[in-house]
């Protein structure tokens, strides 16, 4: 059962996932829109930047962001209703990790982005990091055939963290600038947070990685 946060919180009214552990069919949380999708997921949106860029760019995108402090998962999910966008996205209160286990159906979700995750950098917090097993094995089966999953940080150190533990893992292939790396120069994908237009406003290394969803493994 996913976390609930105490009644008294000043934003315990955010949006979330329904109580309990039951499957939410991804169609449901976009009743008065296309329930066929394409459906998107961020990863911590944060203010929400890249999930109003990505809209404009893409205008048949059905956006999903999971964003763990409520306070603006409140703020950005009413944000985009009022700027008419919320029958195709939303962000609810919630732990991806603990929220994606419960999406169905599998192979549903054609891109995953983590934009800046895990600014963690002491070892007591270590629970908190974003990037792991349980979160790659969910995208993997949530994402489409071909699907793709883009992380970008502006931390060589994660960097290379994310891409050793991507790396490992099988149901990804690296679909970067040049072969054998997941490494790319620009985001293709028309939009970006507010960290990565500050980050190149401010000439500040950007270090993407680009994986699609591996077509012959079927084991996750």
């Amino acid at each position: 059962m996913s976390f609930r946060p105490n009644p008294r919180h000043p934003y315990a009214h955010a949006a979330r996932l329904p109580d309990g552990d039951e499957a939410i069919p991804l169609s449901t949380l976009f009743p008065e829109s296309d329930p066929n999708g394409p459906f998107e997921i961020e990863i911590g949106p944060g203010r929400g930047g890249f999930m109003f860029e990505r809209c404009a760019a893409a205008p048949d995108v059905h956006m999903l962001g999971f964003e763990i402090r409520l306070k603006w998962a409140h703020i950005v999910d009413e944000r985009l209703k009022k700027a008419g966008l919320g029958a195709r996205a939303r962000v609810l209160g919630e732990d991806a990790k603990r929220a994606l286990p419960r999406l169905v159906p599998s192979a549903s979700v054609r891109a995953f982005y983590l934009h800046f995750p895990d600014p963690w950098w002491k070892k007591r917090h270590e629970k908190r990091l974003v990037m792991g097993d349980v979160l790659l094995d969910q995208i993997a089966r949530l994402l489409v055939p071909g699907g793709t999953l883009l992380i970008q940080t502006d931390v060589e150190e994660r960097a290379a963290q994310y891409e050793a533990q991507v790396g490992a893992h099988t149901a990804f292939v690296m679909a970067g600038d040049e072969p054998g790396s997941p490494r790319i120069a620009d985001n293709p994908f028309g939009a970006r947070s507010p960290r990565e237009h500050r980050a190149i406003a401010d000439g500040l290394p950007v270090h993407r990685l680009l994986y699609r969803r591996n077509l012959a493994d079927g084991n996750v």
